[in-house]
């Protein structure tokens, strides 16, 4: 190695950029600091310590007793429960989804503005959170699971096609030329090439998408639409810390579990 080769000259230091990131950050932190300025603390009651330690000592020393029982209304019911909700949620959400993808998906429109149209369709789709549609369709159903399943398959359809519709974008057109030249048709097309060139995305946003719902399916619970959530809600009121903490826990071991799994699953299609 040559040790007579010069260092290369230091790279300038550009000036201009250091000041913007420097009043990026003191904006950042002035905006925080004002935030703070809002907050009413005088409301913090004098008991607030005792009742946090009650929380913690709760939450630290679970209910054994709930996990199982047989009475259905115990943790392991609870979860499997949000579970179903979450799937079948997922599931159907999954099905209706497709031909809003193919609607919103550029490459299967000659006309800007056909899938154009289909793109803002999704966008309101998804603006509608799911704590909102589960009230709106507990009004309609009456409370319980079927509530909380009409939620998350209303919802998840805004996302799960959007996410379609970019598989679909950047599929190749090799194939689809391919059968074009042996005489299939528009059918034959989607049928035979579309499709399973199409499948490992649509599995693997689907599994991404039953991720995000048993989170939400946990959540929606305490509005009154099945699964954990409402016994959640219950232990809270009663201030059942113990029953609170199995609860948080076994919320935790079933997302890490199922979230290990779709992560699996994901992997094998790559």
């Amino acid at each position: 190695m040559d040790t007579t080769m010069k260092k290369l000259p230091a790279k300038p230091v550009d000036r201009k950029k250091q000041i913007i990131h420097w009043l990026i950050a003191i904006l950042t932190i002035a905006l925080i600091v004002w935030s703070f300025t809002d907050i009413d603390f005088s409301g913090i009651k004098a008991t607030a310590g005792q009742i946090a330690g009650a929380i913690f000592a709760g939450i630290f020393h679970p209910d054994w007793k709930y996990v199982y029982n047989g009475s259905g209304e115990d943790l392991i019911s609870q979860l499997w429960q949000t579970i179903c909700i979450a799937f079948l949620g997922t599931f159907i959400s999954a099905i209706i989804s497709l031909p809003f993808a193919f609607w919103a998906a550029h490459t299967k429109h000659k006309h800007w503005y056909t899938s154009r149209t289909g793109k803002i369709v999704l966008a309101i789709i998804r603006s509608f959170p799911e704590i909102v549609l589960a009230l709106m369709f507990i009004k309609a159903v009456g409370p319980g699971s079927a509530a909380g399943v009409l939620a998350l398959g209303f919802h998840s359809v805004g996302m799960l096609a959007k996410l379609f519709s970019e598989a679909i974008e950047n599929l190749e057109d090799g194939p689809n030329e391919a059968v074009v030249a042996a005489g299939g048709s528009k059918f034959h097309v989607i049928m035979f090439s579309t499709m399973p060139n199409l499948m490992p995305a649509l599995i693997s946003n689907t599994l991404y998408r039953f991720d995000v719902s048993i989170r939400s399916a946990s959540i929606l619970g305490l509005v009154g639409a099945g699964g954990i959530g409402y016994p959640l809600i219950i232990a809270l009121q009663y201030r059942q810390w113990d029953r609170v903490g199995i609860i948080l826990l076994g919320i935790i071991i079933m997302v890490v579990i199922i979230d290990w799994i779709s992560g699996w699953i994901r992997k094998k299609l790559v």
